[in-house]
């Protein structure tokens, strides 16, 4: 049983590995290994000839040790400093990335501002013409509540001029007894 399983999971893994090759999206791991440029041969390989004598063969693998440990110390040193320009190059990519940023933010910020600016200075302008359209709406209701006064006043001293003439002719005191007793006397009864 164990044995089926790990079939079958070498199996999906093999299938996974197979379906990623055949795929026709290019990815990095494919780009890498179309673009990575392999080490010249190393002259290590393939340089061993037993020499006779046991003593030599331990001196010269002891020599090929120390070379090899040498190699590797240089092509540390090399990914080191490999790593540390790519580490200095991402920094200095985030870097530019934040200062984009930034700057599009202060641009954001300054348009935002000036936009802020013009709707005060156009609600400034609606409130100032608002305000002079009370005003005047004010001045044509006190022109028309002072010609409604006038016209008022203008009835008013109609009336009066009409009842002063009125009373030009109107009846003396001693006239009004006498006419009074004389309508009396005719009155017409109903």
């Amino acid at each position: 049983m164990a044995m089926a399983t790990a079939g079958t999971s070498s199996f999906k893994t093999l299938s996974k590995t197979l379906l990623r090759s055949f795929s026709t999206k290019s990815s990095h791991h494919s780009n890498h290994q179309q673009t990575h440029k392999f080490l010249d041969p190393n002259s290590y390989l393939g340089s061993w000839k037993s020499p006779n004598h046991p003593k030599d063969a331990e001196k010269k693998l002891a020599q090929l040790r120390r070379d090899y440990a040498k190699q590797v110390k240089h092509v540390r040193k090399e990914y080191i400093h490999e790593m540390e320009l790519l580490r200095l190059e991402k920094l200095r990519k985030e870097e530019a990335r934040k200062e984009a940023i930034r700057v599009a933010n202060e641009e954001r910020k300054r348009l935002k501002a000036e936009a802020a600016k013009v709707r005060a200075q156009e609600r400034m302008v609606a409130e100032e013409e608002f305000r002079q359209l009370l005003l005047k709406e004010r001045a044509e209701k006190l022109e028309n509540w002072r010609m409604k006064q006038k016209t008022h006043e203008d009835k008013k001293k109609e009336v009066n001029e009409l009842l002063r003439r009125q009373s030009s002719i109107w009846i003396e005191e001693n006239d009004l007894e006498r006419k009074i007793k004389g309508a009396m006397d005719n009155a017409t009864h109903l």
